[in-house]
């Protein structure tokens, strides 16, 4: 993986091969997004309505909100190794128990249990930060999360066919054939990576207050965090929009679903080439920039009258390529502000981030029950868009103020 690091695949006594970071990562996102084409005939099995169906979402996010502010100071204090193992063991307990949950009350609240596969795709970037610097771990991460691209990218697809053909529990009794399998693999291949630790989980909270008071923490984190949000209020919002605007049956659905993920691998590709070359902030920028710049595009085509499924989805394109552009090198910035508090780093930024996402990913699934189309996820998603723009231009003025360039 670098060559300061020497790594042999499916030996524990060294840090983790590439193959295995990209499925701790992968899972994380096939949890959130596999089952999302087949929300409106779950609506119907759990005899409730979308909004509360779409609960689902927003409360996996939540879920991996809370968690991700003890998964880092914990990888800090005990390992990176130990914390992804028991994660996996309790994702794939919860999602068996997703199956039978018999009624939504029970099938939401296993949703938030299920959040905790988080952690392999919280400490996955942690372990990148243990191994090698800033710029090297912005470009690595972006390898990583570019070989994740393709599960959300196909995941929806995916799941849109296994609804079809078997009902909607067949996806998740793909995550948890996918989670037996990437436990054992973590078992077999994930030495640790993190330094010995003396400090007490409790003084490892405490530290908290360093990275918080922080504004290149802050300015790396907010900008990551509205970026991903208008991800995520796309997460929530198009299984309706696809549905009851657009008329798509749940494979079609599945197909077009996963549109952003085309944009979130090439963004990826480009911050693995580029990163270390240009830098961080450059890439952070431009991201955010093409990100807006569609989603702009986007609504006003639908002010116009000119929207339809093929601007509505290919305009997302955009939106991963901003996310693919910026996470990475946020990332990377956000754990590089205290390395030595690179896990606490990693789960106290990505829980606001996902934080914000889960707000909304409820807030387009309420909007879009107003009965006007599209458009009202598309003006919170160029919203959101427009924000993450404004604090990647204060954070790379900050960052050339501390360095004087």
């Amino acid at each position: 993986m670098s060559n300061t690091v020497k790594v042999r695949f499916l030996d524990r006594t060294t840090p983790p091969h590439l193959v295995t970071l990209i499925l701790l990562a992968g899972i994380s996102a096939l949890a959130m997004n596999m089952f999302l084409p087949s929300l409106p005939g779950m609506t119907a099995y759990f005899e409730t309505d979308y909004a509360t169906m779409q609960l689902s979402v927003a409360f996996y996010l939540v879920g991996n909100a809370v968690l991700q502010l003890f998964i880092g100071p914990i990888s800090d204090r005990y390992g990176r190794r130990p914390v992804i193992l028991f994660g996996g063991g309790v994702f794939i307990v919860a999602t068996l128990a997703c199956i039978y949950a018999p009624t939504i009350e029970i099938f939401l609240a296993l949703r938030v249990v299920q959040a905790i596969v988080i952690s392999g795709l919280v400490l996955s970037r942690a372990v990148i930060r243990d191994m090698v610097p800033q710029a090297q771990a912005a470009s690595m991460i972006g390898y990583v999360t570019m070989g994740m691209a393709v599960a959300p990218m196909l995941a929806p697809a995916i799941g849109g066919a296994l609804d079809s053909a078997f009902g909607w529990k067949a996806s998740f009794w793909v995550l948890v054939a996918m989670g037996v399998f990437v436990q054992w693999l973590v078992w077999k291949d994930l030495g640790e990576t993190a330094a010995v630790s003396t400090t007490s989980l409790r003084e490892q909270m405490r530290e908290y207050p360093e990275l918080l008071g922080s504004r290149r923490f802050w300015g790396y984190c907010l900008t990551a965090a509205f970026t991903s949000g208008a991800f995520f209020a796309y997460l929530g919002g198009a299984p309706y929009v696809g549905t009851n605007v657009f008329g798509m049956d749940p494979a079609t659905l599945g197909l077009f679903f996963g549109a952003p993920a085309i944009g979130y691998m090439v963004g990826n590709f480009i911050t693995g080439r580029y990163a270390v070359r240009h830098g961080i902030n450059a890439m952070i920028l431009a991201g955010a920039i093409l990100a807006a710049g569609g989603l702009f595009a986007a609504l006003v085509l639908f002010l116009l009258g000119l929207g339809g499924p093929l601007v509505f989805f290919g305009f997302m394109i955009s939106v991963g390529l901003g996310n693919g552009m910026v996470l990475p090198n946020a990332t990377s910035g956000m754990l590089s502000v205290r390395p030595h508090l690179a896990g606490t780093a990693s789960g106290l930024g990505g829980s606001i981030m996902i934080g914000g996402g889960a707000a909304l990913s409820v807030l387009a699934g309420i909007a879009l029950e107003t009965g006007h189309g599209a458009l009202p996820l598309m003006w919170i998603m160029a919203g959101t868009a427009a924000l993450s723009l404004a604090f990647a231009l204060y954070t790379v003025r900050r960052d050339r103020a501390m360095t004087g360039s």
